[in-house]
């Protein structure tokens, strides 16, 4: 479950985020910074990056709070903006560079003979952007359409680039045995 989805903030609060008040801004930052700091970091998995990611993200959020239409889509709204600043920094060729360089190195370090891999070490082997499908759909609960429009595509992008993901999930043996177990993968997303 999305821990955007559980958070609570008052509507006078946002009204007065809105108006600039920087009460409601600390308000605001406390109820929303370990949710967009938790999201940034499992995307992206670099815990100066995912700080970035949140500072951006507030800055947005105390800067064009103004421009909100509905103050009940508050919690949506801030968590687009966190999604929107993971999307671009797994755009970035810095980081294209950085990830295909770690991915040479966990090549030739690999230990093929564990077999027991949790869930961030798994989500590790993906692609940022196969991970970042995954963490939008099954995590945060995206649908297909607007995962794909977050990336400029349609849909079957975000079906195709999920199914790969939960292929590779597999042959990594993330949760299923060697019986005619139904992997993890599929389960998570329908819990």
């Amino acid at each position: 479950m999305s821990r955007f989805k559980s958070i609570e903030l008052d509507a006078g609060v946002v009204r007065r985020l809105k108006k600039g008040d920087r009460k409601a801004q600390e308000v605001t930052y406390r109820a929303f910074a370990n949710a967009v700091y938790t999201l940034a970091r499992r995307v992206l998995r670099d815990p100066a990056a995912a700080e970035e990611v949140m500072q951006d993200t507030f800055v947005d959020v105390m800067s064009k709070a103004h421009s909100l239409a509905r103050d009940t889509a508050f919690p949506a709204w801030v968590r687009s903006i966190a999604m929107n600043h993971c999307l671009m920094r797994l755009r970035s060729p810095w980081y294209r560079r950085r990830e295909a360089l770690e991915r040479d190195e966990r090549s030739t370090a690999s230990d093929a003979t564990d077999r027991a891999v949790d869930v961030d070490q798994a989500l590790a082997k993906l692609s940022s952007t196969a991970r970042m499908v995954v963490w939008m759909h099954c995590i945060e609960g995206f649908t297909h359409e607007e995962i794909g429009r977050a990336f400029g595509y349609t849909a079957s992008f975000s079906k195709t680039q999920l199914a790969r993901a939960y292929s590779a999930l597999a042959d990594a043996r993330f949760g299923a045995t060697e019986q005619n177990d139904e992997p993890a993968t599929n389960r998570a997303c329908r819990a």
